[in-house]
């Protein structure tokens, strides 16, 4: 699955429902930004994953669809 997918998954899924313009509103950008970023038309800036992370209270992780237990360096 892809990142874009995974967005426009969890705003469907939220509760209470959320559409576009509500995302659109927490990410500072317009509906149709957002709608672009959703279709795959338009690349997720590190600042709204960092947003919608935020939000939804998720892992860049998981919206990136990267898989569970992965390392990270120490330094």
């Amino acid at each position: 699955m892809q990142y874009f997918e995974r967005i426009r998954n969890l705003r469907e899924d939220a509760e209470p429902k959320l559409n576009q313009t509500d995302i659109a509103k927490v990410l500072g950008t317009t509906q149709q930004y957002y709608s672009e970023y959703e279709n795959g038309k338009r690349k997720l800036p590190l600042d709204q994953l960092i947003k919608l992370c935020q939000f939804y209270n998720v892992s860049a992780d998981y919206i990136l669809g990267l898989p569970k237990g992965m390392s990270y360096p120490e330094r």
